[in-house]
């Protein structure tokens, strides 16, 4: 058998190629903001992350999609410079999501609905940060205000 190259052939392949290109850079681009944000959703690695870090735990009870306040704190706090310098120094964030226009993967949910009841979550937002031993440091239902700095003073307040 004698393999043939032919203009078809390549053709195919490149257009394969293309496709897949194409189609992992979406993936990529919807990925970035919760990789530059530093957000993840495994509660688990969380705690093993902080732990090798010497950092605390931030869980955000969220409803991402439809929930105002949420939406609110997201933009005026958690998307700032100031806020993921912070963060980048002080903590691991794991977003707790609650969402009713996109379906999250069945650990993931099962995982949230397990630290809802953990936490005795009634409201969104709120706010848990832990040691990283799982211990509970501080805890907050509903809306911060004042940004980053709003949130580093709760943080650091005593009661």
């Amino acid at each position: 058998m004698i393999a043939r190259l032919d203009g078809m052939g390549e053709r195919k392949d490149m257009k394969s190629t293309r496709i897949f290109l194409i189609l992992f850079t979406s993936l990529l681009v919807t990925m970035i903001p919760a990789i530059a944000a530093g957000w993840g959703d495994d509660y688990k690695a969380a705690l093993a992350d902080a732990a090798k870090q010497n950092k605390n735990v931030l869980l955000d009870f969220t409803g991402s999609d439809w929930c105002g306040w949420c939406i609110k704190l997201k933009k005026e706090t958690f998307n700032q410079p100031a806020f993921k310098e912070f963060a980048d120094k002080n903590l691991v964030l794991v977003e707790v999501d609650f969402p009713q226009g996109k379906t999250l993967p069945p650990a993931v949910k099962k995982q949230n609905d397990q630290l809802q009841e953990q936490y005795q979550v009634q409201g969104f937002p709120t706010l848990v940060v832990l040691n990283p031993q799982g211990k509970i440091i501080k805890q907050q239902s509903g809306y911060i205000p004042g940004g980053p700095k709003g949130f580093i003073d709760w943080l650091n307040s005593s009661n």
